[in-house]
């Protein structure tokens, strides 16, 4: 039951092309930002979107492939947790941050095309 706990799913797509940095370590940190869409009808019958905005985190060799094969407007699939933190700015204000840690992507839209297309 431990593998439950913590748990994210999420269904989207790329609102930008993903960022990776590279830290001194050597290690890989890719960004992107995840839409996802609910649709429904209010009281008056009409067909409401509602869309929210996901920070989605990519670490290692997960997020170099985010990195070399995702783009704005893609579709993928995000398994992960999700992590609350919190910074000081350049000012000093206290920032707060929801993102979800992905440790686990399945690319939609013929991803597997493209990538085969790619080794070529």
């Amino acid at each position: 039951m431990n593998s439950l706990r913590n748990r994210v799913q999420l269904i989207g797509n790329l609102g930008a092309d993903p960022e990776t940095k590279e830290f001194n370590s050597g290690n890989k940190m890719t960004t992107l930002s995840l839409a996802t869409t609910e649709s429904y009808l209010n009281n008056k019958g009409e067909r409401i979107n509602d869309t929210q905005w996901h920070r989605i985190v990519l670490w290692g060799k997960l997020g170099e492939i985010a990195g070399k094969y995702l783009t704005k407007g893609k579709e993928i699939v995000i398994d992960g947790k999700l992590i609350h933190r919190s910074y000081e700015d350049e000012k000093g204000n206290k920032k707060f941050i929801t993102e979800v840690v992905a440790q686990d992507m399945l690319m939609l839209n013929n991803a597997k095309k493209e990538a085969v297309a790619d080794l070529d």
